[in-house]
Order: structure tokens, then sequence, then C-alpha cells
């Protein structure tokens, strides 16, 4: 009888080992592993039956989740790795078979340590606001909100509350309290869990992401009431962030939610990870800063006109991708045809260039 919860711990030692980022499992294949952005398939390794793929899901779902996997054909967790890694996962159907994907969560890091640029430590220093990290699935966001709260933890005496579904990184609070609450265990969703923080004397909340527009709006509010707001969002750059937010409301409640959000935006930051010639990822970013100038545009519907700004407010700290990228390639760590890849704008960086 196959033991299965040392046969997932001995898959999930070949990601650590081979410093791979996810796991994949599904019935009819065998296992596959992804390392600096490319998939490996295990060939040593037996393609999944259905029990193997059933008997999975058992060491890692409680039975009252497998009855609601059952209900709603997938299902996101968490997985506790010998008290020394931590992975979120998603379990799904597909052809009516089980399929499981594990990210492996690092453990937090520093901005240093994650190449990031040190002016987000500036802004995790902030009382209040509303700061947003954003970019497409697996480009790096919750590991960055991570370094900006660990440094409230290890500088500053705060309340911490974190609202995740599921809870990636696990703190260990220092000179902060933290809790950490799990939406479908520690509470029923984002937007109760974010309510019920006024009641809570709560300085820093994160949410770890905006998926209704009670939770957007209660968050902006947050913002305003002196509580220091981080969150992040599946958008490409910081004008179609603010766009996505305004666009979420209906258009009676859009001169409201663009007022409060002028008014309480401390700035987005958009990243990318990026392939190093010499292994591995490396982020690329844009940062957009809120000024007299952005809260005008935001107020005034002019968020097309913000790129402009990122790009000639360099001198207050913004940061263009395009510079972050050309950055990049002058250090020598990612190649120009990465960089034009991963560019919102090629033409832009072509003349840079």
């Amino acid at each position: 009888m196959t033991d299965y919860k040392k046969k997932l711990e001995e898959l999930i030692l070949t990601v650590i080992r081979e410093g791979g980022s996810d796991l994949h499992l599904g019935t009819g294949r065998v296992p596959a592993i992804r390392v600096s952005g490319e998939l490996i398939f295990l060939a040593k390794q037996e393609a999944f039956t259905k029990e193997d793929s059933v008997s999975i899901l058992d060491e890692v779902l409680s039975k009252e989740k497998i009855g609601k996997f059952m209900e709603n054909q997938e299902a996101d967790f968490s997985y506790d790795f010998r008290g020394e890694a931590r992975l979120r996962g998603n379990a799904f159907f597909q052809k009516g078979l089980i399929s499981i994907a594990f990210r492996l969560v690092p453990k937090v890091k520093t901005l240093a340590e994650l190449h990031l640029p040190a002016i987000l430590g500036d802004l995790a220093r902030k009382k209040q606001g509303f700061f947003l990290v954003v970019g497409p699935v697996g480009s790096g966001k919750s590991t960055t909100l991570s370094a900006m709260v660990d440094l409230i933890n290890n500088e500053q005496a705060r309340n911490i509350v974190t609202i995740e579904d599921p809870i990636e990184h696990v703190y260990v609070p220092n000179k902060s309290i933290i809790n950490q609450r799990e939406v479908g265990i520690d509470t029923r969703d984002f937007h109760t869990a974010l309510k019920s923080v006024f009641r809570e004397d709560v300085n820093v909340i994160m949410v770890g992401e905006m998926r209704t527009p009670e939770t957007i709006a209660t968050a902006v509010t947050a913002a305003e009431t002196g509580h220091l707001v981080f969150s992040t969002l599946h958008t490409n750059n910081a004008s179609q962030t603010i766009d996505r937010i305004i666009d979420s409301f209906p258009g009676d409640q859009q001169d409201q939610i663009r007022t409060q959000l002028a008014s309480s935006l401390l700035g987005i930051f958009s990243q990318r990870l990026i392939p190093r010639i010499t292994g591995g990822l490396i982020p690329a970013y844009e940062l957009l800063l809120n000024n007299n100038a952005v809260a005008n545009l935001i107020r005034e519907k002019l968020t097309h006109e913000i790129d402009v700004v990122i790009e000639t407010g360099m001198e207050s700290g913004m940061v263009d991708l395009n510079h972050s990228l050309l950055e990049l390639v002058r250090a020598g760590e990612i190649s120009i045809e990465n960089a034009y890849q991963y560019s919102l704008n090629p033409k832009g960086l072509e003349r840079m260039i």
C-alpha cells in the first residue's frame, strides 16, 4: 500500500532541491515541476492513477473541504511541509479527472534580497494610505507584500491583520502583533473580515486580493480612516489598475470612489519576474506615487495621462517599466530580447536603447 504523505513529500522535496516554484499532479500523466519558468516532466515517476490523485487530495484537504470540492469542483488550500516550507494549492477537475497544482511559497525575504527598490520600505513605514501591488499571476505580488509587512513587523509596534485565501507567508511576530485570517476557515469572506477590522484596533491591513467592489470600497474607506492598507490586483500597470477599480463600481458610485482613491492612494507597484541570464528570475517594475498631479488626473478622469507622469516623475521616486528593464539589460541581468518581450511599450524601449 502506497504511503501518499511520503510520496507527496518526496515530490515537494524534488521541487525544493531543483529550486523550482510549482508542482503539477494529474490523473493520467507523470508529475511535472516548474523551474525558472520552464516546465519539466519527472520522467522517472509513474503516471498518476485516479486512486493516486484522490489519495493525495485526502492528504491536503480536510473532509469538509473535500465535500466542498466535490460540490464546487475546485478548491484553494495551503499545505505545511514539515514546518520547513509552505505551499499554496488549487485542486480542480479536467475531463472529469482530478488535477492539483502546488506553488511553493518562498520564505519571507527582505526587499533587498528580492532586488526590490528601497522606496517600498519608505511606503511601508507610512501611517495610513492605500498601496497596491499589481501584475499577472505568478509575478511575485504576494512575495513583495510579505517583505513590506515583515519590515513593519521588525521595525514598529503595530497591530497587523492579514486576510488571505489561503494564508501564504507565515510571519513570526517580532515588534508587532500579527493576526493572519484565512477566508473559509477564520472568516466567511474578504469583505466580512475587512469590515470587522474597524472594531479590532488595527494599524495595518493586508488584503490578499480585491475580488469585489464591496471589498475595494471598504479597503479604501479603511485607508481614509487612518489605516495602512495593502492589497493586490491582476492588472498590468498603474493606469489600468485605477480604471479597473473605478469600472468595477456602478456608474452612480464612480465619482465617489474616484474622489476617495485620489485622496487615499499611496502608490501602485506593478511588477514582472524576468528570466536572468545567470538563471533564476529577477523583478522589473513600474512605481506610481500619488501626488497632486496624479490625484488631479484620477479626479478629472484622465488616467490615460498617468503613464506620462510616471515617465517624467523619476526625480520624485517614480519608476517607469522601460527604465527598469533597461537598467537590468545594462547590468547584464537580462537579455535585450526578454526586455522587449516584457515591455508594455516596446517602441518606447527601442527609442531609449
